[in-house]
């Protein structure tokens, strides 16, 4: 009889459905969950604008035409079957904007499907407590904030199915615009015409060896005769050099100063991707899909355990309970760190609150203690944002830096040497950035003390211009001007990688010559929308939106009427481009023997035969000469078959097997007749270089500019193969 009761009781117990947008994080809830509960995964946007037209009605309010995205038709009704089945259902999407327009649809598609009620709930974090904690306490959908998204998504669209026909019409089919990348394109052009434009000078500089004993180091010449230093030849370090290699050496002044250091706030979105960047070395997507793992789950021995907080937000706030449990943490393993009280830090102007800065969960889970269940580059990340959470609630640490001036005649050499005085929260920071490294030591020494000297270091430079952006620099720049918010800095740079309106070298963000056309005739002709200001502004208004203060078709309404007629002013008075960018060759189909000719395509130029459409030979545009003995073939762009990295090789492969990883450039080299090539490093930025490995020409970059103004050979520049259908 017991029995029976107990099946009763279990028959009646109420079935909840929760629907979240990934499977990894369905896994992870229903594993905290447990009976009762089903969680299931839309997989994001199940419904939205077709892709096929604008399908917003302009004379309707601006309305979107919402479809069942395709494929995802299945999906829904499975959804439905479920929510049928339920007593409950909790639309669990992400707690943003885009998650909120996700759980107003799916209100929409399942309420007439099920008589149950349809509640939605947040959370900032995939904790057993966080999720129990949701569960109870389910709310509305919050209209404002759908409508934000709704006015952002029909802006867009507006936007893209207007410039992007423009565009086909006046340059080239199937090209496309977007209202933010088209911005951060501007960003990247003007940057590029910056370096193009930099004309580097030539200047010196000149360090010396000292030495107390048998203790050496190395000091840097600062003064001569009492002025400050500015050597722009050899000649003028040789004259310094002969007039003081045989001056008595004396140390002249001794500075010790102290600076406090102070902890930085946690992780926001853009600050991720920077230091990500910059002391990984990975990609703004890579950093985000590595966090989107860690929040949504990682099976920890026989747990299942979401790591950090909500990876997209701008706030550094952080909740009592996590501010407790690091404090806690900090009293136990580094108690002489902890601060008597809790450290506030303040968010950026115009961040939003709804997420905590990004932290780990539990801080329990040091990197090393998980380390075994983490791939590498998971645990490279989780590590960055564990150090920069701890860290952030401990004590300030404290350098002491000795500066040291030396005489030698009329020349003053300085050295400086920091140290660390009081650890503080590097305690827990296992690897410095290069801003926090700190230099060696020096002997002891006293003014008016002599030293020996020895040999002389006069290093040639060259003045580095402005850099080209970075998936750092770029995310950095967008953030200050109030470009996107956190959940599209990553998008906006792939969508222009996908597009090739930009590539990557170096790690440095590089227009090509299909990003520089298109970037300048949507400047040219729409200064007032391809610009920083506006972006800006729409992103307050809709902000606005979002705060139940502007009403959102209102807002598009605004906008609208001004861009249409601009759009169809452009369309009637712009001159088009289209088949001006082809260029004949002399270069011969050896298909056909028609003459083939130089395009511009979807991946950059390549040539074709003009003899299309009944001759389909497509082929790369040599770059250069093979520089190989007794080989006639020609350098072309190339990518290799697995992730579609570029490299160089001769045409004539196999039987030359010539490749280079460095871009041809077109300079050949004084010395040898190879072509040079651009390389990089840290130290001195891009310059070009021999190819040859027998050859130690390096160019400079004025005897760069030098050699092209002279005549040097001109080559074309370099192109993808994925160039068949491109005519």
């Amino acid at each position: 009889m017991a029995e029976k009761t107990t099946k009763a009781k279990a028959s009646k117990k109420k079935k909840t459905l929760i629907i979240v947008e990934s499977p990894a994080k369905a896994k992870t809830i229903e594993h905290y969950l447990g009976t009762g509960y089903t969680v299931k995964a839309s997989m994001g946007h199940l419904i939205d604008l077709p892709k096929s037209r604008m399908a917003i009605n302009v004379d309707q309010n601006f309305e979107p035409e919402y479809i069942t995205v395709r494929g995802r038709a299945k999906l829904l009704k499975e959804l439905q079957k479920d929510a049928k089945n339920s007593d409950l259902v909790l639309l669990a999407s992400d707690n943003d904007r885009e998650g909120e327009a996700i759980s107003w649809h799916l209100n929409h598609a399942l309420r007439d499907k099920t008589k149950a009620p349809i509640s939605r709930i947040v959370f900032n974090e995939i904790t057993p407590v966080a999720i129990k904690e949701a569960v109870k306490q389910p709310r509305e959908i919050d209209e404002s904030k759908v409508n934000a998204q709704k006015a952002r998504r029909v802006l867009d669209r507006l936007v893209g199915y207007n410039l992007s026909p423009l565009l086909w019409k006046k340059v080239k089919n199937g090209l496309s615009a977007g209202r933010v990348q088209s911005v951060a394109l501007r960003l990247i052009c003007e940057r590029e015409k910056e370096v193009e434009e930099f004309i580097p000078e030539e200047y010196w500089s000149l360090d010396a060896d000292f030495a107390k004993g048998k203790t050496k180091f190395t000091a840097q010449l600062v003064q001569y005769k009492g002025a400050k230093v500015d050597l722009k030849s050899e000649s003028a370090v040789n004259d310094i050099i002969n007039e003081i290699k045989n001056s008595e050496c004396v140390v002249t002044d001794i500075k010790e100063t102290e600076k406090t250091v102070r902890p930085k706030a946690p992780f926001t979105t853009s600050k991720l991707q920077q230091a990500s960047a910059n002391r990984l070395g990975y990609t703004s997507r890579k950093t985000m899909q590595i966090a989107q793992q860690l929040y949504e789950g990682i099976q920890i021995g026989s747990t299942r355990v979401g790591l950090i907080t909500y990876m997209r937000t701008d706030s550094v706030r952080i909740s009592q309970t996590a501010i407790d449990d690091v404090r806690a943490w900090i009293g136990e393993n580094f108690p002489d760190q902890l601060p008597e009280e809790k450290i506030e830090y303040a968010s950026g102007k115009g961040a939003q609150d709804a997420h905590e800065g990004i932290r780990p969960t539990y801080v329990k889970y040091t990197p090393d203690s998980i380390k075994e269940y983490l791939t590498r580059d998971q645990l490279r990340l989780y590590s960055i944002i564990w150090e920069r959470f701890v860290s952030s609630q401990m004590k300030n640490a404290k350098t002491k830096t000795q500066s040291v001036d030396i005489s030698a005649g009329d020349a003053l050499f300085r050295v400086s040497a920091s140290k660390l005085s009081e650890k503080g929260f590097y305690n827990v920071i296992k690897t410095l950035s290069s801003k926090d490294e700190i230099t060696g030591n020096l002997p002891s020494l006293k003014v008016g003390e002599k030293l020996s000297s020895g040999t002389f270091y006069p290093e040639q430079h060259f003045t580095q211009g402005p850099a080209r952006y970075t998936d750092a620099s770029i995310v950095k720049t967008l953030e200050e001007k109030g470009i996107g918010r956190p959940s599209t800095y990553a998008p906006i740079i792939s969508v222009l990688l996908d597009r090739y309106y930009v590539t990557r070298s170096n790690k440095q963000l590089v227009p090509t010559q299909l990003g520089k056309i298109i970037c300048n005739i949507l400047v040219e002709s729409f200064p007032e929308v391809i610009n920083e200001q506006f972006t800006s502004e729409v992103e307050t208004d809709l902000d606005k939106v979002e705060q139940g203060e502007l009403v959102w078709n209102t807002m598009i309404g605004d906008f609208y009427g001004p861009f249409k007629n601009r759009v169809e002013e452009v369309n009637e008075t712009t001159e088009s481009i289209k088949g001006t960018l082809d260029e004949k060759t002399d270069q011969v189909c050896e298909k056909c023997g028609k003459p083939m000719v130089k395009k511009l395509g979807r991946f950059g130029y390549f040539l074709a035969c003009s003899g299309f459409p009944e001759c389909h030979n497509t082929k790369s545009i040599p770059l250069a000469k093979c520089p190989r003995p007794g080989c006639n073939g020609s350098i072309v762009a190339r990518k290799t078959k697995g992730r579609g990295k570029e490299f160089y090789g001769c045409t004539n492969y196999p039987e030359c097997d010539f490749i280079t990883h460095f871009k041809p450039i077109d300079v050949y080299c004084p010395k040898c007749k190879w072509f040079l090539v651009e390389k990089y490093d840290k130290k001195n930025g891009s310059y070009k270089s021999c190819i040859n490995p027998d050859c130690d020409y390096l160019h400079s970059a004025d005897e760069a500019i030098a050699a092209e103004a002279a005549g040097a050979f001109a080559l074309a520049n370099a192109q993808d193969k994925k160039v068949a259908d491109e005519q």
